[in-house]
Formats: structure tokens, sequence, C-alpha cells
């Protein structure tokens, strides 16, 4: 598998009790999702690195967590600050409005006043909040991933259909460069 194959599920924040185990911050929506896993991958010199879980409790976004050879604190303290890796097949499959930041690039994108728009180049996920990157051309077109603005999201056909806050397209393009034309405009 390459690294685009897996998906950040949170980092080792610091060391639990004398016997290595470890607490993880988990970076996900639901972590009790995650109370049966078997293993982890942990990043150690940009390499993903499989570790086995002898034991997992979960506390809200924490878990307090035993790894097979880790059983001492200088082992673990070897692992702290370290990210914490899935494959992306563990990700539950999502519906609706709904969706993954690593899912999104390659989209084609309509807008409802525009028409096609482009393709999601990217998502910028900023922390007040993510940001859909779209490549128009020599364009660049940003508008806020809010489910507020996504009329649907085709999966199978990976097309992403917005309703852009009026004028935001326009501060990016301009029709005529582009040939975008709002449904109002007509060329006489």
């Amino acid at each position: 598998m390459t690294r685009n194959e897996y998906f950040n599920l949170g980092y080792i924040a610091k060391r639990v009790g004398n016997f290595g185990d470890l607490a993880f911050v988990l970076d996900v929506d639901t972590p009790a999702n995650y109370k049966n896993l078997k293993s982890v991958f942990i990043e150690l010199n940009n390499t993903l690195v499989p570790f086995f879980i002898k034991k997992i409790q979960i506390r809200g976004n924490t878990a307090v967590v035993s790894i097979e050879g880790i059983d001492t604190i200088e082992k673990a303290e070897k692992l702290l600050k370290t990210g914490l890796y899935l494959p992306l097949s563990f990700l539950p499959e999502l519906k609706g409005k709904k969706f993954y930041f690593h899912e999104m690039p390659g989209y084609t994108v309509t807008d409802k006043t525009y028409g096609a728009i482009g393709v999601v180049d990217k998502i910028l996920d900023f922390p007040q909040q993510a940001i859909f990157q779209i490549k128009h051309g020599e364009h660049e077109i940003l508008i806020p991933a809010k489910k507020e603005f996504i009329i649907r999201i085709d999966r199978v056909n990976r097309h992403l259909d917005l309703d852009a806050p009026e004028g935001l397209i326009d501060i990016y393009i301009n029709d005529k460069e582009t040939g975008l034309q709002t449904e109002g405009d007509s060329e006489n």
C-alpha cells in the first residue's frame, strides 16, 4: 500500500502508567467505532510501521492502549507525538452531503447558477472551515465546504453540485474571460 491509501487516525499524546501503555488522541467523528481495533500503523522516520494492540479502552476521543512489544516507559517514550494511521478501507461509508476530504479531488463541480465550473483540486483544511479548491482552466475558485452550499454529491459519477453564495464565484472569475454565464445572462 502507498501512503495515500491511509488516513490519519490521530496521534500518541502521552504515556499512561509504568508499563508502556499509551494515550491515543483519536481525531475521528466517532471514536467508539474503533473500540475493537486490533492493529494500527505508527509513523516512525517517515515510514508507517504496523503495531498490534493487546488492549484498548476508549474514553471520549482518547484511547488508553497496550501495544505488543511496548512494555516499558523507555519504549513508550519513543512513540510519543507520532501519528497513527489506518488503511482507508477502515473508514465507514458516508452518504448524503457528508464526505471525506481525501475522496473529493477529481470531482467535477457544477454550480446552480453558473453550471460547470471545474474540478475539485483539493480540500483546504483551515481551523475556521474547510474550503473546496476548484480548478477552472487557469482560474482557481474557493468555495466553503459547508453542507448548506452542497446540493448533492454523486459518488458513482464523481460529481459535486453546489449552490455557491451569490457573487462568490464572480470574485474569482470574469465572465468574459472564462465564458461562464449566469442563467440570466444572454448574448446579443
